[in-house]
This record gives structure tokens, sequence and C-alpha cells, in this order.
């Protein structure tokens, strides 16, 4: 039986115009909070806030991702909108431990077999995803319902994921994981419906030739590579092709890319034949390297891709196949390769 493993973001990516973000991160008692996290979420852009809470970000360019100022014990902000030359002043309130009030129902698959299936389905079966570890995963607790076959993993606390085969150290804060089973059983080739979100800050461990080999090899045919090939115009048989059902198909016939200032405006042709009724705009088949085959469906007829070749509107672009198995051990950070 085949399945569609949805990979869902709920926090939808803005676009940040400052090159330099300066604030202060303060507790409800207006007290520094000394080594307060700030970065942009799935990036390597990050910096702490010093002894007096203050903070500076240095940014090269514009970038569609979520600001995120985060400090153990206390509520993570987001940052929607940032103001050019506006200093910001943010005030995290204390955390509500609200996963210490769950009441745990037992149920016949033990946190061995949970975990397992966790790992699979977050961090993945790949090489990548074989090779990370998580050095505190006695934060996540599960909750399994045995009528609707719905399992679900929470943490209090970011996540640290060691990935020894791309050498990145991985703060990962679980937003939400949830899958669903056809079957009452703890095994991740009966997930029929699979998500999770989080939020990614990645540190660099040590980069050496042969890593970099790795690294390139993770990041040719993920999707980070898609949309920057899609707003370059890069389409060849090493690369993507796009497909119509079975059949080759011309990609600028579908969309139309146009520069603004630092990103890339995508308007998507909407398609006339079969998907009214699906809410579809427009959907294709993906053919990366001859070999691995996706399909990609637009719930919106505009997007915007940045320097880094991060999209917009991420919630309305949906990936099935080769694209939607890559997994959090398969992430690289949205600034690779960019100066």
């Amino acid at each position: 039986m085949k399945k569609l493993l949805c990979i869902l973001f709920i926090l939808v990516p803005i676009l940040s115009f400052s090159q330099t973000i300066k604030g202060k991160v303060l507790d409800e008692n207006k007290q520094p909070l000394v080594g307060a996290n700030i970065y942009f979420d799935g990036t390597t852009i990050a910096t702490i806030a010093d002894e007096n809470g203050n903070f500076n970000l240095n940014l090269s360019s514009k970038i569609n991702s979520v600001l995120v100022i985060s400090f153990i014990g206390y509520q993570t902000q987001y940052i929607s909108k940032i103001e050019d030359n506006k200093e910001l002043n943010i005030v995290l309130n204390l955390a509500n431990n609200t996963l210490n009030e769950v009441v745990i129902v037992k149920d016949k698959f033990s946190r061995k077999q949970k975990m397992k299936v966790f790992k699979e389905l977050s961090l993945g079966n790949s090489q990548n995803g074989a090779n990370c570890k998580i050095t505190n995963e006695d934060e996540i607790f599960f909750e399994y319902d045995e009528k609707t076959l719905i399992l679900k993993a929470f943490s209090n606390v970011p996540l640290i994921i060691i990935n020894t085969n791309l050498n990145y150290k991985i703060n990962y804060e679980l937003v939400n994981f949830e899958t669903k089973f056809i079957y009452n059983t703890m095994k991740s080739q009966d997930a029929n419906r699979s998500y999770y979100a989080g939020l990614t800050r990645f540190e660099e461990l040590n980069v050496d030739k042969n890593l970099s080999k790795k690294r390139e090899k993770t990041y040719k045919g993920s999707q980070l590579h898609f949309f920057r090939n899609l707003v370059n115009n890069i389409w060849d048989k090493t690369n993507f092709l796009l497909f119509k059902g079975s059949l080759q198909d011309n990609p600028n016939d579908y969309f139309i890319v146009t520069k603004e200032e630092e990103r890339f405006k995508v308007a998507v042709v909407q398609q006339t034949k079969g998907l009214n009724s699906k809410n579809f705009v427009a959907e294709f088949n993906l053919l990366f390297n001859r070999k691995r085959q996706s399909k990609i469906i637009f719930e919106t007829n505009t997007f915007y891709v940045d320097k880094f070749g991060n999209n917009s509107n991420i919630e309305e672009i949906l990936f099935s196949g080769d694209l939607s198995q890559l997994k959090v051990g398969d992430m690289l950070p949205l600034n690779y390769g960019i100066e």
C-alpha cells in the first residue's frame, strides 16, 4: 500500500528586510536573559544575548524565515514582522510546564517501540537519519490513543540532535508530532499519515573535504535544491525535469519568475482541467537525476523564493514521493552554500 507522509510546518516564514537586527531580551521582571538564543529558523544564522540581554544579528540578505527567541524555562517568541532600523524589545514569559500534568494512559506498546517510530518518521531512515542521535531523548513524552490509532510526541525543551554523518548539531524545538496508523500497531510502515513541525537551529561541528561531499550529495535533489533551480531556470537530466502526467513538459509554460529586489516572485499558471474540484492551482511530476520521482501540488498561484532558496507559502506547496521522504536527518541549513 502506497502511503503519503506529509511534513507540516505550522509556522509560516516571513520576509526579513533588515541586514542588522538589534534588540534586548528580558524576563517579566525586566531582568536580562543572559544567553537567550536568537536565530532564524532552519539556518546557522544565530546569536545569543549578552550579560545585558542585548544582541546583534547580522543578515547578508532578505530571508523567508521566522525569527525565534528562546530561553529554557520560558515561552518561545516568534517575530512575524521586522521593521527596518528598529530595535526589538523582547519580553519572555515563564513557560507553563503542562507536560508534567499530562496523565499517561497505559497501552500495549513500550516506550522503546514509540521512540523507534518517532525517530524513523522524524529523523528518517536514510544514511543521514540513521546517523542522528538525540542526546536528550528522555525529554520526549508520548501519548497513544488506541481508539484513534494516533501517536503524539511532546517535549518541554529543545531536542539536541547530533547528525554525525553531516556534522551538524541541531537544536530542534518540537512543536508538533502526530502519526496515524492503519492498524493497532507501532510500525512506521503501517502509518498512513504522519506530520511534524519544529524549529531548527544548526551549529557547525567541523568541516573537511569528505564532509563537504556528503553535504553536497544531501543537497542534490532536496527541496532547497529544487526551489533554487526553479528560480534560476535550471532544468536538465542531471537536475530536475518537469512532467505533466507521464509527458515531459516545458517549465517556462507554467512558472513566471520575476526578480524583486533580493527575492524572486513566482507566478504559477492555473491549470484548467481536472483540478477545480481539488482546489489545486497546478500539479506536476518531478524527476531528479533520471531516477528519483516526486509530485508537487500548488494550492497557491503566487509565492516568493529568497536568495537562500527558502520559499514562502509552505503550507500551500505540497510534496509526495521522494521529496516528501526527506526528514530532519536530511535537512541542511537554509543558508547552505550561500555566502
